[in-house]
């Protein structure tokens, strides 16, 4: 049974999707959280959506990960605190206004506002994007298609700390404004060395032959290289086959997989990597099955 090393913190709410679709295929997956979230300006986003998006003209918001959902969420719940009663037509009423987002599961952040406030009048409702866009450049190409007139429109843009470019840059060449606020920053986990090391340590001997490393962000990929390359034999991007030194180093051999094509190029191209299998698109079938198909073809 193949191991495989999920570089993210597993899902919050029950079994996590990736874990469970990997067991699925007969592999032992595990996840370790690779970042450390602190959120930011939430007095300032908090008074954003109190005004709503009329006041500031906003024709839309974009949210490009989980982290930002959960800024709005933190945000909304502390109104609702506030004022349980408020009725949609009373107040700023953002369920009029799209939400853009990058896939599936910062959607499902969203709609988990929704479900668990209701018709609450902060809670977004009209979610886009999504499964249609799994890149940063894919949602922005997106807005520009479905956003009518979208020339001099401004949308709301909520960030972290570590930003592309490419979002803003296609938006802005499409006459789109953006209003950005920071809402969250990250930080490598000081812990993750040691969870990675007991990690590999309860992992039994039954199933301590074949590894996958599993990255997720570019940014994180620059973190947790250096410690991964301390247990594991990581190819080079410029070796065809599979690190010749995990014999001779002792190195448990690994197989590198990405979620998305940004993480796959980073990893190539700034880290020297090679990597072996690029999702097609960021969902855990498609991941798994994308890592089982290598896998069938090169034993």
């Amino acid at each position: 049974m193949a191991n495989v090393l999920l570089l993210r913190t597993p899902s919050g709410n029950g079994s996590d999707r990736y874990e469970t679709a990997l067991k699925e295929q007969h592999y032992n997956p595990v996840c370790i959280p690779v970042v450390e979230t602190t959120y930011t300006n939430l007095h300032k986003l908090k008074e954003i959506i109190t005004e709503g998006p009329a006041k500031r003209g906003y024709a839309g918001v974009i949210i490009t990960s989980a982290r930002a959902c959960e800024a709005w969420k933190s945000v909304t719940l502390e109104l609702l605190e506030g004022d349980p009663e408020i009725e949609e037509d009373e107040s700023a009423d953002w369920a009029k206004v799209p939400f853009y987002v990058v896939g599936d599961a910062t959607a499902r952040v969203l709609t988990d506002i929704r479900e668990t406030v209701g018709s609450y009048p902060y809670a977004p409702r009209d979610i886009r994007g999504a499964a249609d866009s799994g890149t940063s450049e894919k949602l922005a190409r997106f807005i520009l298609r479905d956003l009518r007139d979208a020339e001099g429109k401004t949308l709301l843009y909520l960030t972290g700390d570590k930003n592309r470019d490419t979002l803003p840059s296609v938006l802005d060449g499409g006459g789109v404004r953006l209003d950005s606020l920071q809402v969250y920053a990250t930080r490598g986990s000081e812990s993750f060395a040691d969870d990675l090391r007991r990690v590999l340590d309860s992992v039994s001997s039954e199933s301590s032959g074949r590894w996958w490393v599993v990255y997720f962000a570019p940014s994180e990929a620059e973190f947790t290289t250096p410690m991964l390359r301390e247990h594991f034999a990581l190819a080079s991007a410029a070796v065809d086959e599979e690190a010749s030194s995990a014999t001779s180093t002792g190195k448990r051999p690994a197989r590198i997989a990405t979620i998305g094509p940004t993480s796959g190029a980073h990893l190539r191209e700034k880290l020297g990597l090679r990597v072996d299998v690029v999702s097609p698109r960021p969902k855990p079938e498609a991941l798994v099955a994308a890592i089982h198909d290598y896998d069938a073809t090169h034993q």
